[in-house]
């Protein structure tokens, strides 16, 4: 996977995870307090303790040590959190744009010298019960990180990791599946045209078709003309044919090395077993040398440079005259400084985030641009500000606006309320308790670490607030002159336009076809034969079925029987049915409610998605927008709404429709949580139609930027839009309509009529009559919880109305024998809706990408359903074991596979697939194999493995009960459905293959996202978008 790092320094959350501790795991002492007697200086299995650091603000011990023979580094987080971490890191520092590093992280995980199997990496996902599993290359760095819960299986990925990095197969063939290849375009048929094939050559097709990420690439070649920041560590496309598999090997062999490599765990397992398995399996067949993977200093600039590149136009901006984006981009100071790039994440942060931050105040609110452009981060840091979605007649007045806002904020500085409301931010950030905590320190720290930077001192968060607040203190300027030194005084900074071209998706076709030419000219008739008999074997080795018995693999008999059990309370505030849970939150609150939309008018559900994004952000009560937004981040974690569809467990199109209320604080903060919330209900404003413009186009822009890296999604959702009632809604909610929809409101010139629309939607939605609440934290603070909230219920009671539904036919529903909850859930059924039949429908969206996003979806059966459980098994195994090799290996797209849906949808779908039609044939071939009954009960097993893996997944304290609370699914259905995953068999998979994926059985959709495309032009089945 190709990463871009998108911050100056990444924001990270704090976890701390109650999972259920293995019977050899540490009793008597945390594994923190265990850590702490390790001595600076000890010996452990080949690795010297270096420091030993205890991180109260992290709830961690931090042992870092060094590998004597090798100089390897290794840094061990021992937190009281069964969800181990383990990463290995690389510098990566190519000189050309081939993607070496980003082809040889393919690679490496194709086959190695203990693991000699194709692809062991994606065989081990269904062999585990990892909760991550993956590779990303940066610009500079190669990470490969999995963690799971399970001791067993720690050891088992930590031995697969270890072998695939340090002694890979590198075979020719698995560089020409991942890398690039020339082939026919038929691989059996020697006539057909020679073309360029390859995952990632496809993979980096698909990044730059998205201009955010075409705009970011480039920004930091330019800005960093003279190393390793020049070029494209992911591999451009036009670039990609030009490496060697000799060059891979080379690259390899100087790079992945543990002199170069830096190690981290993280979690409660014991230090010692993971170092001796590293020693014993990798490091001792290893002497020390010297990579040279530096990077040198950027030589600073004497005066400021510009810039100019184009792009695709976007034929979904929300204004077709306004796609030219522009930034002024700073290079600052090294990244190892942690002080200073504290100092500047919080710069940033100041000068940007929010409707309070100067540049948003001078770039945003003019309705200049819909949004803020892109940054970059790497070696030495860099600050840039730009917008994007502007006309190309306002650069100059956006060029002289950026100087205007930077002399504006030295000479007037920062408020002391926006300072203490983004510290106040990072203490929530420090108490918040996610599941993937390890994983998101390892991504903290990578950047700093990977240049020589201390990671510890980046974990000690305390020590740079309390050195900021001592400067502040010292220097009520500091802040100023930093801006002053780093921006104005600064000769290194490069202003970038970006402007779209007409003819920029025809010029880079041209361009690829001038270097398949070039290529082909090159061939004799000799090497045309070898290339098609290389194609011939290639096919063969993929279409081969694999013995994967050398891969090591947790059984069946090792996933928990029973899942542990959640206790919630059930009460009520005044009519509201409220469920409390009592869970170690670390001083935080978490507030949850959900309202009805079951009396919302037919012609305002599109507007819910824009009424839940501007709900919270247009000011309320006496508050102004920016005063609001200021509240909220001096006494939140954040509040949100937003849309919420849920299907009914136990029958098609019955679901519940509403919208999701959700905020967190500081215990001392309740009182002004629920004031907030209480505003919002009594008097939301909606009379600002400019601050209304500016919401609308910048969630116009993000809709059409996200589609090229979501596209599966959305053609996942169009595909199931015919299907079910669910399907309807999510698809004007979250799907193409959605888009298309923000992108006419964006256009027009008016939006008064949305203004008289907005009060209208909230009369329906913000009424406690149709409402529950929930609310999780420690029993400390729980009853003061209950009693702020029973009266905020008391503040918003004079809004409850009873409104009569839109439609007649809404019930009372049980959730459970403990909850009897009046949800009121819309039940339809042909007779009830007799607008709505299932049907079966083809759509296509042109859109401007070289690759396509493929799906197809069938209606099936609901979450309690007898067959559900064989679905969802179905998938995984069809994923693993057939389409994976057709749709990846075979058809070059960078992923695909299958997935059984809540809402009763069975989906197969592809991501950056060089195919279109012929993938929906690979769908249909994966039925065909599943019917023939053409698999093990080793390849169910593995699949029960994976499915597990997602169903056991960690919950965090402030989400556990939240399957009750939103989707009434107690612990009672959720045990009934693993008993019904642990009890699939090889019949009932194919019996379910038969009677609900056949052709003739089925009712299905298709949708798909991709270039322009004749065969389908051609096909009258098709609707064309």
């Amino acid at each position: 996977m190709f990463r871009q790092t998108r911050a100056v320094l990444q924001k990270f959350r704090c976890v701390r995870v109650n999972g259920q501790q293995q019977t050899w795991r540490l009793k008597s002492t945390s594994a923190r307090e265990k850590a702490l007697l390790y001595q600076p200086g000890q010996k452990l299995h080949g690795f010297i303790v270096r420091e030993v650091v205890a991180v109260p603000d992290l709830c961690l011990t931090a042992v870092k040590l060094a590998h004597e023979h090798t100089g390897a580094q290794y840094l061990h987080a021992a937190r009281d959190d069964s969800n181990n971490l383990f990463s290995v890191q690389f510098r990566t520092t190519p000189l050309d744009s081939t993607g070496v590093p980003h082809i040889l992280e393919h690679t490496v995980l194709c086959g190695s010298r203990k693991y000699p199997c194709r692809d062991p990496f994606f065989k081990m996902l269904n062999r585990s019960l990892s909760t991550f599993m993956n590779a990303f290359t940066a610009s500079d760095y190669t990470m490969y990180p999995f963690s799971t819960q399970n001791g067993k299986d720690f050891q088992n990925l930590l031995s697969v990791y270890l072998d695939a990095v340090f002694f890979p197969c590198l075979r020719e063939q698995d560089f020409w599946q991942e890398g690039w290849r020339l082939e026919n375009e038929d691989p059996t048929d020697y006539k057909s045209p020679l073309v360029f094939k390859g995952v990632v050559f496809n993979e980096m097709k698909g990044v730059f078709s998205d201009n955010e990420r075409l705009f970011a690439q480039h920004l930091q070649n330019k800005l960093y003309p003279n190393h390793t920041y020049s070029v494209v560590s992911g591999g451009e496309p036009l670039a990609i044919p030009d490496l060697t598999w000799e060059q891979l090997k080379h690259f390899h062999a100087t790079h992945y090395h543990p002199s170069n490599a830096r190690f981290f765990t993280y979690g409660d397992l014991p230090l010692e077993n993971h170092l001796e398995q590293i020693q014993e399996e990798a490091l001792c067949q290893f002497e020390r040398i010297d990579p040279n993977t530096e990077v040198p200093p950027q030589p600073r600039w004497t005066s400021p440079r510009e810039d100019h590149v184009t792009c695709s136009p976007d034929a979904l901006a929300p204004d077709q005259s306004k796609q030219n984006t522009l930034c002024v981009s700073y290079l600052l100071g090294d990244i190892t400084d942690t002080f200073e790039g504290f100092i500047l994440s919080l710069l940033s942060s100041l000068m940007v985030s929010g409707p309070n931050s100067p540049f948003y105040k001078s770039l945003i609110e003019p309705k200049i641009g819909s949004d803020f452009s892109s940054v970059v981060g790497t070696k030495e840091a860099s600050f840039s500000i730009g917008l994007q979605g502007m006309a190309e007649e306002d650069t100059e007045r956006v060029k002289r606006i950026i100087s205007q806002t930077i002399d504006e904020i030295i000479q007037n500085g920062f408020e002391s309320e926006r300072i203490e409301a983004l510290l106040h931010k990072i203490e929530i950030q420090m108490k918040h308790q996610s599941t993937n905590f390890g994983l998101a320190l390892a991504s903290y720290i990578a950047s700093s670490w990977n240049h020589g930077g201390d990671p510890v001192e980046l974990l000690k968060i305390s020590d740079s607030v309390a050195k900021f607040r001592q400067a502040l203190k010292e220097n009520p300027r500091f802040l100023q002159d930093k801006v002053k030194f780093y921006l104005k005084e600064n000769t290194h900074q490069l202003t970038l336009k970006m402007s779209p071209d007409e003819d920029y998706m025809g010029k880079q076709t041209q361009a690829e076809e001038i270097k398949l030419q070039e290529k082909i000219q090159l061939l004799s008739d000799g090497d045309k034969k070898q290339i098609y008999e290389k194609g011939l074997e290639l096919l063969e080795a993929q279409s081969k079925t694999q013995d994967a018995s050398c891969l090591p693999a947790l059984r069946v008999s090792d996933i928990e029987p029973a899942i542990p059990i959640t206790p919630v309370q059930m009460s009520s505030a005044g009519d509201v049915p409220v469920q409390l849970c009592e869970q170690p939150t670390n001083g935080l609150v978490y507030f949850r409610a959900v309202c009805s939309l079951n009396t919302l008018p037919e012609d305002l559900r599109a507007y819910v998605p824009l009424f839940c994004s501007i709900i919270t952000k247009m000011g309320c009560g006496d508050l102004d927008y920016r005063q609001q937004a200021q509240q909220m981040e001096l006494r939140t974690g954040g509040m949100s709404v937003s849309p919420l569809v849920v299907p009914d467990s136990t029958q098609m199109d019955t679901f519940e429709q509403g919208i999701l209320l959700s905020s967190s604080c500081l215990e001392r903060n309740l009182p002004h949580m629920f004031h907030l919330w209480s505003n919002i209900f009594n008097n939301p404003h909606f009379h600002d139609e400019e601050r209304l413009r500016v919401l609308v186009m910048m969630s116009a822009q993000e809709l059409a930027n996200g589609i090229s890296y979501s596209g599966h999604m959305y053609a996942m959702t169009r595909a199931s839009r015919h299907l079910t009632l669910t399907g309807v809604l999510q698809e004007t909610f979250d799907g193409m309509e959605q888009v298309k929809f923000m992108k006419r409101m964006a256009e027009m010139p008016d939006l008064s009529q949305v203004i008289r629309t907005l009060p209208r939607i909230k009369k329906h939605l913000l009424n406690p009559e149709h409402m529950r609440c929930a609310i999780n934290a420690t029993p400390q603070i729980m009853s003061e919880s209950a009693a702020q909230l029973e009266s905020f219920m008391q503040d918003v009671a004079e809004t409850k109305r009873e409104r009569k539904p839109v439609r007649t036919n809404i019930i009372k529903v049980q959730i459970n024998q403990t909850f009897i909850c009046e949800i009121k859930k819309t039940r339809t059924n042909n007779l009830l809706e007799p607008n709505f039949q299932p049907c079966q429908m083809k759509t296509f969206f042109q859109m401007p990408f070289p690759v396509n996003f493929v799906s197809e979806s069938i209606r099936t059966v609901p979450f309690c359903h007898q067959d559900y459980a064989s679905l969802c098994i179905l998938a995984r195994m069809m994923t693993a074991k057939f389409l994976h090799g057709e749709i990846r290996e075979k058809g070059g797209a960078y992923g695909g596979g299958a997935k059984m849906g809540g809402g009763g949808v069975f989906s197969f779908y592809s991501y950056r697939d060089p195919n279109s039609v012929q993938t929906l044939s690979a769908f249909r071939k994966g039925v065909d194999w599943v019917k023939s009954g053409q698999f093990t009960q080793q390849d169910i097993d593995e699949a029960k493995l994976s499915v597990f893996s997602a169903v056991d997944s960690p919950v965090s304290p402030s989400d556990k009960g939240m399957g009750l609370f939103l989707s009434g699914l107690s612990d009672e259905m959720k045990q009934n459905h693993r008993e019904k995953l642990f009890a699939v068999d090889h019949k009932g998979l194919v019996d379910v293959a038969e009677r609900y994926l056949s052709v003739g059985q089925r009712t299905c959709g298709v949708a798909i996202l991709g270039p322009e495309n004749d065969a389908i032009k051609k096909d009258p089945s098709w609707i064309l978008k």
